[in-house]
């Protein structure tokens, strides 16, 4: 009888600006991926393991955040990316999972390259040093105009603003028109949907692009 190898592992990133709904979709996608019978674990950026939810404390919410370079805030978010990606990620595609992922190495490249003006040579070279050979299959950005993206901010109920989300609109503006470019200078790797819309539409389109790679 021939030996079973585990199904293929994914990896799926979700990318956008703040606003943009990507934990809400990140939900909805697992509960699909569930009914396939496949395992799906769900993680986010920063943080995901405790090393890098510590991290994330410094970035988002240290008293001092404000007076962060971009230079160390870069450094940061990659330190937390190479834990991630050999503490979790990759044992579960070598299981065969399929990961969805709350932003991933290109939020670097957007961010702290575009929008934060960091030359893109040393941007990519950390970011590849911290991913080692781990890209996703596919990243799925959701769209948002600015205006939409910080007024579904303004509406949280929960907490305050954390120090991400209290840039300028020109910032996000910078975060918007970067990932549109990512995504159409590689476009089989990325799916753009338009987040706009309502959650149920938002999810269905999602599902559409995804449906061939996950089946």
């Amino acid at each position: 009888m021939p030996l079973k190898h585990p199904p293929a592992g994914k990896l799926i990133s979700f990318e956008g600006s703040e606003g943009s709904g990507k934990s809400t979709q990140i939900a909805r996608l697992a509960k699909h991926v569930q009914l396939l019978g496949r395992e799906v674990l769900t993680t986010r950026e920063p943080g995901g393991t405790e090393i890098g939810e510590q991290i994330r404390n410094i970035i988002v919410h240290n008293s001092k955040g404000d007076e962060m370079c971009a230079e160390t805030e870069l450094l940061l978010f990659t330190a937390a990316r190479a834990q991630l990606v050999r503490e979790v990620i990759a044992p579960a595609l070598t299981r065969g999972a399929i990961v969805l992922s709350d932003r991933f190495l290109d939020s670097t490249t957007v961010y702290q390259g575009i929008a934060r003006n960091l030359a893109s040579d040393p941007v990519n070279l950390i970011n590849q040093f911290a991913v080692g050979n781990v890209m996703p299959h596919l990243t799925v950005i959701i769209d948002v105009p600015t205006e939409l993206g910080l007024q579904r901010i303004r509406q949280r109920a929960s907490d305050l603003p954390d120090r991400m989300e209290r840039e300028n609109i020109d910032f996000y503006n910078k975060v918007r028109e970067g990932y549109l470019l990512l995504a159409k200078s590689l476009p089989g790797r990325f799916l753009v949907i338009d987040g706009s819309q309502n959650e149920d539409g938002v999810e269905k389109d999602i599902w559409s692009g995804l449906q061939k790679l996950l089946t």
